[in-house]
């Protein structure tokens, strides 16, 4: 794992992750290839702001849920920080646009087509 942001100032304690350069193709993708995965990357691609672990509606175990957050910030597809007892989630967006240009926008679009059509 590359780089761990410090969110102190935030009263805030940064999860490793990777730095945009060590961000790779096939792990972003097999952490997208799952549904519970995929539909939490869809949930914060919604929210500008920092969503709590715990705000996601998802047919899983807590310890399923922790796995699945995890595979997401290792993928470097979510910055992750411990605030208090929460861990806060947000997408990281720009520096994904910045390593795969439309990749996200994409997986999210289709992943809306498809949830909407049922």
């Amino acid at each position: 794992m590359g780089t761990v942001t410090d969110s102190s100032a935030r009263g805030a304690t940064a999860l490793p992750e990777p730095a945009v350069g060590e961000i790779r193709l096939e792990a972003v993708l097999h952490a997208l290839a799952d549904p519970v995965r995929l539909r939490i990357v869809a949930s914060l691609a919604d929210s500008a702001e920092e969503v709590n672990c715990l705000a996601f509606d998802l047919p899983v175990a807590k310890s399923t849920l922790t796995h699945h957050f995890r595979v997401l910030r290792e993928a470097g597809l979510i910055r992750q920080c411990r605030r208090g007892t929460s861990r806060m989630n947000r997408l990281r967006t720009e520096e994904l646009a910045e390593r795969f240009p439309g990749l996200l926008d994409s997986v999210v679009a289709g992943y809306r087509t498809v949830a909407a059509a049922g």
